[in-house]
């Protein structure tokens, strides 16, 4: 097969609450290492709405700061949630074709759940399936309902979190990898941020990334064996 079939698998990167794309992409581009960033096209957006009250992130980034949707205290009733999943699905047609999501905190919690939804037809009905994740301070849903529909069955697709040892929502990203099939999971000592690589770490992120990458390319080389089997001589 060419060389133009085998390209670097593609995420959209959904930042935290209260951010942006910008923030997203500067707290990677300082903390991955160059020689990982190589391996992989990552895709920033900002999300829908405007930050409807204060950033953590005031005073250490500069503001437009944006929310993906809101919530209630106990994180049970959620807003614009809908309206959110369509701007991330006509994100992903504009951006296309993309093969993963990458998410930290709020953006996190959204691309975990979005493959359980999708592959129920109740999200990104009009996108290629979500072949791969990068979760980062992630945590489920909390409303039962919802719940139920973006974990039930097992995820399958194939995933890598992140988990902090001083993440406030640590524990909640311990139940997350429950409702994951093989997981691959780095740990690392920091907080609810974007970390740094230890060796390990990075050598548990390039093995992630190449066997991502030998799956896109089998899935593409199959498509392109179907198509010339489909066209007549």
């Amino acid at each position: 097969m060419g060389a133009e079939h085998h390209r670097i698998p593609r995420f959209l990167c959904l930042h935290g609450f209260r951010t942006s794309a910008e923030i997203f992409r500067k707290q990677v581009e300082t903390k991955w290492p160059k020689s990982l960033l190589e391996k992989v096209d990552l895709v920033f957006v900002d999300a829908p709405f405007s930050c409807q009250g204060k950033s953590d992130v005031e005073g250490i980034f500069d503001p437009p700061y944006y929310e993906w949707f809101q919530f209630n205290e106990t994180f049970t009733e959620y807003t614009n949630f809908d309206e959110c999943l369509a701007y991330i699905e006509d994100c992903m047609i504009k951006h296309g074709p993309i093969d993963g999501l990458m998410g930290f905190s709020q953006g996190a919690i959204l691309s975990a759940a979005l493959p359980g939804l999708q592959s129920k037809g109740l999200a990104l009905t009009k996108v290629p399936k979500i072949k791969t994740l990068i979760i980062i301070g992630g945590a489920p849903f909390q409303l039962a309902s919802l719940a139920e529909k973006a974990y039930s069955p097992p995820i399958e697709c194939p995933s890598l979190h992140f988990s902090g040892a001083e993440d406030f929502l640590k524990e909640h990203g311990i139940k997350l990898l429950e409702y994951f099939v093989d997981p691959v999971v780095i740990h690392h000592p920091k907080g609810h941020t974007i970390p740094r690589f230890d060796e390990k770490g990075l050598q548990m992120m390039l093995s992630f990334l190449e066997r991502t990458q030998q799956m896109l390319t089998e899935k593409e080389e199959e498509e392109i064996c179907l198509h010339e089997e489909a066209v007549p001589a």
